[in-house]
């Protein structure tokens, strides 16, 4: 049977359409796979704006074949399915690959877990947008929570939203299986559980049934199986076979104890005074080396430190020389601090890093007394050196509704790696299906010889 590395890198013949994407983790892991976008869908207008400096502009490293009809700005996909129906529809069977990453905050566990949170709702709009296009694959990512039941009336749990979507999908003509992966597995420095889910389309799913003779559920299982075993070697390649921690992913951009030698101003997109940065001096490490490769060291973005009054660095030194690294800290250990927050975890210096937030005090720095900065974040989530944010740093109180400033955008990310995985998972049964294809071309063109010579059947 073929393996998904006889797949891995081949050029990008197979598309995809990301829904809810961010400012582009995923289509940045999957475009790494060799998958080729055609478009985009993202509400956000901030986030939207990261995406286009990295995907639509002329140079891009992945660029998206975007359809004319469609303007390259920030859509919600509402939006688009009520306008754009018809071109939508022409669309069906052409694509073949949906990929959409729904906000999760309806379903998190770090959230409130409110069912009644509009934003699960648009786990269903992302059906009716696969019922118009018919993909041949399907993938959705969220937190393991979607596949958690909310608690209804007096504790009674009815159906996961995941069950519901299943069902949904099913409706539609995919059948759809998921498997909870967790990103440090696949060489990102950071421990983040997700629920990856990925469907086939029926026909196809019985194709590729014959092919490997399994039946439609083995399928499914093979292809999360396969995009385990990427995640594996992507492990050995970035960690060499261990989880890569906290300090192989970020200490070349330590501040240190020599704050004034390691610092220079800040330069970058939106500077003000007072604000400075790591003065860089490259990458150490192998998972640094392989972010930062083609990247000068002048080009680094988004580098800027944040500044920490007085009292708020002497507290985060506070913590980081008297609390358990890696570990939430306790109600009494805030208490004793002064401090209002609900979570805040000091790094493992050699472990990977917690999950990342939208909030950047959730996380302190495993040396420095400090937040990280945004391109610490990137890192963690394993973007490259070369991806570039836009927008605010941070942004608070009403205006966190409707702006989404860096620290949101990456937070809120697929991870690129994770993604890349779940492209080369996808794309050795999408190779496949296009062997059946040509394996039934050639025993039809054998046979029509033969048909000929008895008369037909």
């Amino acid at each position: 049977m073929l393996q998904s590395r006889d797949f891995e890198g081949m050029p990008g013949r197979w598309t995809f359409i990301d829904l809810f994407a961010g400012c582009g983790g995923l289509s940045l892991g999957l475009s790494q796979a060799g998958w080729k976008g055609r478009f985009a869908v993202e509400q956000a207008s901030d986030a939207f704006e990261t995406f286009r400096e990295n995907f639509l502009k002329e140079g891009s490293r992945y660029p998206f074949e975007w359809p004319s009809w469609l303007e390259q700005k920030a859509h919600s996909i509402n939006d688009l399915l009520e306008k754009n129906s018809d071109h939508l529809c022409r669309l069906r069977g052409r694509v073949d690959l949906v990929a959409g990453a729904p906000p999760c905050q309806g379903f998190s566990f770090a959230g409130k877990r409110n069912a009644s949170d509009s934003r699960n709702k648009l786990a269903q709009r992302y059906v009716d947008f696969v019922e118009l296009v018919q993909p041949k694959f399907l993938l959705l990512e969220n937190v393991p929570g979607m596949n958690i039941a909310h608690k209804y009336g007096r504790g009674k749990s009815r159906h996961t939203y995941y069950q519901k979507l299943q069902k949904s999908l099913s409706l539609v003509g995919y059948v759809v299986s998921g498997r909870v992966f967790d990103a440090a597995d696949f060489g990102v420095p950071q421990r983040r559980a997700r629920l990856i889910a990925v469907g086939v389309r029926s026909d196809v799913a019985a194709q590729l049934a014959k092919v490997t003779n399994s039946d439609p559920a083995g399928v499914l299982e093979a292809i999360l199986d396969s995009i385990r075993d990427v995640g594996r070697r992507q492990l050995s390649r970035y960690g060499q076979g261990h989880h890569v921690s906290a300090f192989e992913a970020i200490s070349d951009l330590a501040v240190g104890s020599a704050k004034k030698r390691n610092t220079e101003e800040y330069v970058g997109d939106g500077r003000r005074r007072g604000y400075r940065q790591v003065k860089y001096q490259g990458p150490v490490t192998r998972y640094q080396i392989r972010m930062g490769a083609g990247v000068p060291l002048s080009g680094m973005d988004s580098m800027r430190l944040a500044r920490h009054r007085e009292d708020v660095e002497s507290r985060f030194e506070r913590i980081l020389a008297t609390c358990r690294p890696g570990v939430s800290m306790s109600a009494e250990a805030r208490a004793h601090l002064g401090m209002l927050k609900h979570r805040t975890v000091p790094m493992h210096r050699d472990k990977p890093s917690p999950t990342l937030t939208t909030l950047p005090d959730d996380i302190i720095h495993y040396s420095d007394p400090r937040i990280l900065t945004v391109r610490e974040y990137a890192r963690i989530q394993s973007f490259p050196d070369w991806f570039r944010f836009k927008g605010k740093y941070t942004t608070g109180g009403t205006s966190r509704r409707h702006e989404c400033p860096r620290y949101t955008q990456v937070g809120n990310a697929v991870p690129p790696l994770l993604g890349e995985a779940i492209g080369s998972g996808l794309m050795s049964y999408a190779s496949l299906c296009s062997i059946a294809k040509s394996r039934i071309r050639l025993f039809n063109a054998e046979a029509a010889p033969k048909r000929a010579r008895t008369g037909g059947l």
